[in-house]
């Protein structure tokens, strides 16, 4: 990849070229954290040799947990090595849409997209809003959201589906506890050379003003463009860039990645029915719990893994669910 960026029509891609010097860029972070763990671990070895034959309690815990940081290290390069799968190493969209209920519904979606973020900004992941539409009071019915960077898609394909909330309402004047719904949709960003044929005539194209969440510097013009294929039902929409020909373009792009993951799907559906197997990649499938009251719970229903931590949970902590979720995949293939 590195014999690339000296070729003299580099640059004659300025897109392409910043995707594969971003590339190059990670994969040279990945090498110089795993040359660092090493020499950490060289350096806390000599150390134990020398507190072998003069104790010192101090130097003792101390290098005790920065050994332990060390393991952590290695446990996230082990589960590197469970994201080998096609486009596990792709950009990713990830949209969330409110489910039935009104505002406590909106609400929740909200608490998601921020939990998401937060997330990219803890593994320091950029992200660019594609979509944002505001509930009617309060929180969001849908958004759209690119996240750059290596792995960003083998990471949260296991975020795809049904995520439900129960808590007592900051909205019921009554305080009663009240259950909230939202689905989490995740396909991989891919190459624009993919070959997915769209006719025009199934197409249904909406322009409108659009309106972002704030502070993302969202277009406010009237470029939205919302896409219906009607073949299949998909929608996409795209509010992000400054004229209404981008908006299309970017939502095209999308829609093609959109058909090409769902013929995927179909087809591996078709092949799982052929052997007679249960497991179904299904959008609409419950996958996690958040419980806030009557007690403090969240629990993955596919892995099992769950933890009393909520309030972390929703500030971006859940890499651990991540990991019990790939770690069972590796295991046991889909657990969706």
């Amino acid at each position: 990849m590195l014999d690339l960026t000296v070729k003299e029509d580099f640059w004659n891609d300025p897109k392409k070229a910043e995707s594969i010097l971003s590339t190059i860029n990670q994969y040279k972070s990945i090498i110089e954290e795993i040359e660092d763990a090493y020499n950490d671990l060289i350096e806390k070895k000599e150390i134990i040799y020398m507190l072998k034959s003069e104790y010192d309690e101090e130097l003792f815990d101390l290098v005790r947990k920065e050994i332990d940081e060390i393991i952590k290290i290695q446990e996230q390069f082990e589960i590197k090595t469970l994201l080998g799968d096609e486009f596990d190493k792709s950009n990713c969209i990830l949209e969330i849409h409110s489910g039935a209920g009104g505002v406590e519904a909106c609400d929740w979606a909200n608490m998601l997209y921020r939990m998401y973020t937060r997330w990219c900004e803890r593994n320091k992941y950029k992200y660019e809003e594609l979509y944002y539409q505001k509930g009617e009071e309060a929180g969001l019915k849908s958004a759209s959201l690119l996240i750059k960077g290596i792995y960003s898609y083998g990471y949260l394909k296991g975020e795809k589906g049904i995520h439900r909330l129960v808590r007592l309402s900051p909205f019921d004047s009554n305080n009663k506890r009240h259950t909230s719904f939202a689905s989490v949709d995740i396909t991989p960003e891919l190459d624009q050379s993919i070959n997915i044929e769209i006719k025009e005539e199934d197409l249904k194209i909406d322009v409108y003003r659009s309106g972002g969440a704030g502070g993302q510097s969202v277009n406010t013009t009237d470029s939205a463009v919302r896409i219906t294929h009607i073949p299949t039902g998909i929608v996409v929409t795209c509010q992000n860039e400054r004229s209404q020909i981008q908006n299309k373009e970017k939502a095209l792009n999308i829609l093609k990645n959109k058909l090409y993951i769902n013929e995927l799907e179909n087809k591996e559906n078709e092949l799982s029915n052929l052997k007679g197997t249960k497991n179904k990649i299904d959008f609409g499938s419950q996958i996690r719990s958040y419980v806030i009251h009557p007690y403090s719970m969240v629990k993955d229903h596919r892995t099992d893994y769950e933890t009393s931590n909520i309030y972390d949970v929703l500030d971006g902590e859940i890499d651990e669910f991540i990991h019990e979720y790939l770690k069972g995949e590796k295991r046991y293939g889909s657990i969706k």
